[in-house]
């Protein structure tokens, strides 16, 4: 393999080497030679006889032989001159593996007689005789038009079986614009070559790519050898389709037939493949009218007439054709053409925002200039006029600051709770037949200013809350809103203090400051207090804090918390109230008279009487709204003189609660006349005189006091504030009958809406005195006692009742009566 070393050359590098290598080295035991490898036959190595210290003349005698440690016969000694000489090129690449940095040829000289063995040692040194090579000569890469600058793709390298300086030392890569290559060395000291991309690729402009790949070994003179790359270049959908115009302007005429063409659009796409189909459509933009007056084929493009064309209906057709590749991720483009009767403006005026301030405070100036807009147009005359307007429904105003110079200013408050931003469209518009615009569009942003309260969706909240409610319980939630922005609408909630009683309104209630839950803080009783009147005020984060109220009108229902308490007859607890009657009482005459009292509301307090008990169910009868007690029949001689009546008063709350009353009646004989109550029993006419003659007596002092009383009320009235709630009457009173007795005893009452009554009554007749009591006020009911034997008519004496009426926390009497009645 040396054909291309030249003989000159040649005999250069063997005396360098002779002189370098060919000087042996013997040790003990073994004798060392360099030679280089490819040397002709015969070519002298070293003389062994000389170098051994051996007789040349007893060579032969002796048998002198060399022994090979190889496949090959490379070498042999001349026993004529006992020199070491070359029997067969030697190949350093065929020897050795190149893996080996140093080749040796071990070889053994004999002599017999006496027998003596050398050990020889032949280092074969590598020349440069081989080219580098690649193990394929064309290589193909792939590489995508999107591959970015600077990515590495692995090529094939080349292989040289020489080493050291003679085996591959670098890469060449052919010119090229988009490519180069960088020489890696291996670690096993071997050298390979990245193809780096230095340009971005496009396949529309440079398909495939043919690069030379050179791979240069280090020897003297160098060695080469190449490889073709090709790199072919993958398309990407990275072109749009696009027209040969952006607009077209076609003129037709009028009448023209259907069917007739109107232009034949042309878009082409760079790409290849299905990236390069195109289907063509009209777009949004373009109105039903141009659609039904021209047809679109989608393949071909072509435009062709598909109704009637008549200037005077319609001079100017403008429609928007996009185009629309078949790629993955499609593409597509557009163009707009206007087709006309007559010569058209083919220039649109232009509009450039000089500056436009965005966002802005919502309570911004009036006049304040918000932006600079300057408009042109390329064309002349009137169509080279244009106009600049914005839409009419905008607090906004266009101002000409110079020539075709435009400044926006606020003509109006802005209120960005209403109108949070503004799209301005600029539109543009030349005064050419048919005129043309352009249009601009920008959005302004309103910032927030703490402008607007608190609101609360009522004025007015009435709470109901059941008494005996748990302390903490939620009563409700006033939420407010406030429609600013941030901190400007962050609420808290708190109670406006107010003092009732002494008490603060926020030892009663809690308002949570966050969402406005409000609680109430301890258990309420509708005997004591019935409603409460407060403000809750909420108050935004802004700067400055703004903040509104509302009333509360807290109203504590009633629960049937509170038993029925007799008063009528009154008995001492658990004792029996006893009476007498006379045994020839008529039937329905009135016997007793059960009065029962309730603490709680009107509804809860209504109450209805009814036997538990009865002796005689034949012979007493009990009214269930009023508890009088009457007789059903006259008594007969086989009646029991002892009767025992247990009547029970239930209030009509749920579940109702009740009391009862035990009386014992005893019959007695005796002439005296019974009297049934508010029964109306004939009189004499000397009667009927007397009581004429009270009655207008009585009805004169009544209508005297009863002035009186108007008269002191409303002095007292205007003096004094006015009563949050009158309390509606109670059904229930206090009734004295017949010759029941009432106990001198004292009855304690804090129920605001009980009426008193109040009798004082003789063997004839009674009085009735109904008065109502003040709310919030107890009263004491205190009767002075009458005899309680049978007596006679004439010697009755007037009852008296006496009442006394005072407001806690202080005892005082506001109104003391005494009332008396003669017969």
């Amino acid at each position: 393999m040396r054909s291309d070393v030249t003989m000159q050359t040649w005999k250069r590098y063997v005396a360098l080497v002779f002189l370098y290598s060919c000087v042996h080295h013997t040790t003990a035991s073994v004798t060392h030679y360099s030679i280089p490898e490819e040397m002709k036959e015969g070519s002298v190595v070293a003389n062994l006889a000389a170098d051994l210290s051996l007789d040349v003349a007893t060579l032969n005698q002796r048998k002198m032989r060399l022994d090979l440690i190889a496949e090959k016969k490379y070498l042999d000694v001349n026993k004529e001159t006992g020199e070491l000489y070359v029997v067969e090129k030697i190949d350093r690449e065929y020897l050795c593996t190149k893996t080996l940095t140093s080749c040796y040829l071990k070889m053994e000289a004999i002599l017999e007689n006496p027998l003596r063995i050398f050990n020889i040692e032949l280092e074969i040194l590598d020349i440069n005789d081989n080219a580098p090579q690649f193990r394929r000569n064309v290589n193909y890469l792939d590489i995508s038009e999107a591959t970015p600058k600077g990515e590495r793709f692995s090529l094939s390298n080349a292989v040289d079986p020489d080493v050291g300086t003679n085996s591959v030392k670098t890469y060449h890569l052919s010119e090229s614009q988009y490519f180069n290559i960088e020489v890696q060395t291996g670690r096993d000291g071997s050298k390979f070559a990245d193809l780096i991309v230095t340009k971005a690729l496009d396949r529309e402009q440079h398909a495939v790519h043919n690069l030379i790949l050179t791979a240069v070994d280090g020897g003297t003179p160098a060695r080469s050898g190449t490889a073709s790359v090709i790199v072919r270049v993958l398309d990407t959908n990275d072109n749009a389709p696009v027209f040969d115009k952006s607009i077209y302007n076609v003129n037709i005429m009028e009448n023209s037939p259907i069917g007739s063409l109107v232009i034949d659009l042309n878009a082409t796409d760079l790409d290849e493949g299905s990236n390069s189909d195109i289907i063509y459509s009209y777009s949004l933009y373009t109105s039903e009218k141009t659609q039904e007056t021209f047809n679109l084929n989608p393949s071909s493009g072509e435009i062709t007439v598909k109704g009637t064309l008549n200037y005077e209906d319609f001079r100017i057709y403008d429609m928007e054709v996009i185009a629309t590749d078949h790629g993955a991720n499609s593409l597509s483009g557009q163009c707009t053409i206007k087709i006309v009767v007559e010569d058209m403006n083919d220039n649109h005026p232009e509009i450039s925002i000089k500056s436009f301030q965005s966002p802005v405070n919502e309570n911004i100036e009036l006049d304040t200039v918000i932006a600079v807009v300057s408009v042109s147009d390329k064309d002349s005359g009137d169509n080279g006029v244009v106009d600049l307007h914005i839409p009419d429904n905008m607090p906004f105003r266009l101002r000409e600051s110079s020539d075709n110079y435009y400044e926006l200013v606020v003509s109006e408050p802005l209120d960005r709770e209403k109108v949070p931003e503004y799209d301005i469209t600029f539109t543009v518009t030349d005064r050419g037949s048919p005129p043309l615009s352009d249009n601009e569009t920008m959005t302004l942003e309103l910032l927030d200013v703490n402008d607007n309260v608190p609101q609360f969706p009522q004025s007015f909240y009435t709470i109901r809350v059941m008494e005996n409610n748990a302390p903490g319980a939620l009563l409700s939630s006033l939420t407010a809103f406030d429609p600013d922005l941030h901190e400007n609408q962050y609420l808290v909630y708190f109670i406006i203090e107010k003092e009732i009683a002494n008490t603060s309104m926020s030892m009663l209630f809690s308002i949570n400051p966050e969402n406005g839950n409000l609680y109430a803080l301890k258990t309420f009783d509708y005997e004591i207090e019935k409603e409460f009147l407060f403000h809750i005020e909420a108050r935004d984060s802004g700067s400055p804090p703004l903040s509104s109220n509302v009333t509360v009108h807290i109203i504590i229902v009633d629960q049937n918390d509170n038993a029925p308490v007799i008063v009528s007859p009154w008995r001492a607890h658990g004792s029996v109230v006893e009476d007498k009657i006379p045994r020839s009482t008529d039937k329905g005459s009135l016997v007793a008279k059960v009065i029962a009292l309730d603490t709680d509301s009107v509804h809860n307090s209504r109450i209805t009487y009814q036997f538990l008990q009865v002796s005689d169910a034949t012979l007493f009868s009990l009214d269930q709204y009023n508890g009088e007690i009457r007789t059903m029949r006259m008594f007969s001689y086989r009646d029991q003189r002892h009767h025992r009546l247990v009547v029970v008063a239930k209030d009509n709350g749920d579940p109702a609660l009740s009391a009862t009353v035990t009386i014992k009646l005893s019959t007695v004989e005796t002439a005296v006349k019974a009297y049934s109550d508010m029964t109306e029993v004939p009189l004499e006419y000397d009667i009927f005189s007397d009581l004429n003659l009270y009655l207008v007596i009585g009805l004169g002092s009544v209508s005297f006091l009863l002035l009186i009383t108007i008269l002191v009320t409303i002095v007292l009235k205007c003096q004094k504030p006015k009563p949050s709630k009158a309390a509606p009457p109670c059904r229930n009173s206090v009734i004295s009958e017949r010759n029941s007795t009432i106990a001198d005893s004292t009855l304690v009452s804090n129920d605001a809406y009980w009426y008193s009554l109040f009798l004082a009554e003789t063997r004839k007749g009674k009085l009735v005195v109904r008065q109502p009591v003040p709310k919030g006020s107890r009263y004491i009911v205190s009767s002075i006692p009458r005899g309680t034997g049978l007596t006679d008519t004439s010697d009755s004496a007037a009852s008296t009742l006496q009442v006394g009426i005072r407001f806690s926390p202080s005892f005082q009497y506001l109104n003391f009566a005494s009332f008396y009645y003669f017969p």
